[in-house]
């Protein structure tokens, strides 16, 4: 169970804080709830149950687990799998146990899915992009809290790791600048 002030990734909200726990009574009983809100949108309070088991709910990552995962973008991702269907259904799954390890390879798969069809003038399909986007702001949102750092610097980061095992070294900063990662 977490504690008031505790700083956790919800869901797809990311970064949350606990502002309450409190129980709430609804037609179906009473039960302990967490309310929290997005860091940075303290406008925004989201109320769930503390035994929901529906949605993720995880301790943030530590500085030593954050630097692992941020290094592992040097090497290859996960498998491609070509049906597109196929992909985003275990994509998804992956997701969705909360495995920052996992999340970080199909990330780095589908940048480098998507910095190979640039270069050919070719586009990552809308269902990889859009899940993209949304991973890797709350992966890169979460690594940057832990380091103590702007998520600008772990793009930067990741940009230059992506781009090391590149065929064209000169061109490739700028393409990955480019089209991989808008945060």
């Amino acid at each position: 169970m977490f504690n008031i002030g505790d700083v956790i990734i919800y869901s797809i909200h990311g970064l949350c804080q606990i502002d309450n726990i409190c129980e709430k009574t609804f037609s179906d009983g009473t039960r302990t709830y967490y309310d929290l809100h997005p860091v940075g949108q303290s406008n925004l309070t989201i109320s769930i149950p503390v035994d929901n088991d529906k949605v993720v709910m995880l301790k943030l990552l530590n500085r030593e687990e954050a630097e692992e995962i941020l290094q592992s973008f040097r090497l290859p991702g996960t498998s491609w799998i070509e049906d597109l269907r196929l992909r985003n259904k275990k994509y998804r799954i992956t997701v969705k146990t909360g495995n920052r390890t996992e999340i970080a390879l199909v990330i780095n798969t589908l940048m480098r899915k998507k910095l190979e069809l640039s270069m050919q003038n070719m586009k990552l399909p809308d269902q990889d992009l859009t899940l993209l986007n949304t991973i890797q702001t709350l992966l890169f949102t979460e690594i940057a809290h832990a380091l103590d750092c702007s998520i600008e610097e772990i793009i930067k980061k990741v940009n230059n790791m992506v781009s090391e095992n590149s065929t064209s070294p000169d061109d490739t900063y700028a393409a990955v600048s480019n089209t991989i990662l808008k945060v």
